[in-house]
């Protein structure tokens, strides 16, 4: 995936992430992105910076909805998604 494909993608998970936020989930599941200080706008960091910061909010998008819902993402696919973002962030360096 090209760059800016990356930064489109990390646009529309921050779109989600306060939606969900603005319906009263707590913000505390995107904690660990927001500490990380990398937005879509923030066009200057690296693709691996980008990636990382993807699938954090993945992540707890994920665990929100595993939380508030099995039929809608297993909480194993959360738990995966946990485990990649932890990968990346390795290739981040």
């Amino acid at each position: 995936m090209y760059k800016d494909e990356m930064i489109h993608l990390h646009q529309l998970l921050v779109y989600l992430m306060k939606f969900l936020v603005d319906n009263g989930v707590s913000s505390s599941y995107f904690k660990e992105y927001a500490e990380l200080g990398v937005s879509p706008h923030h066009i200057h960091k690296t693709k691996s910076a980008h990636k990382y910061a993807i699938f954090l909010l993945a992540h707890g998008i994920a665990t929100v909805l595993s939380e508030n819902s099995d039929d809608v993402v297993p909480r194993s696919v959360a738990d995966r998604i946990g485990k990649i973002a932890e990968r990346a962030r390795a290739e981040m360096g």
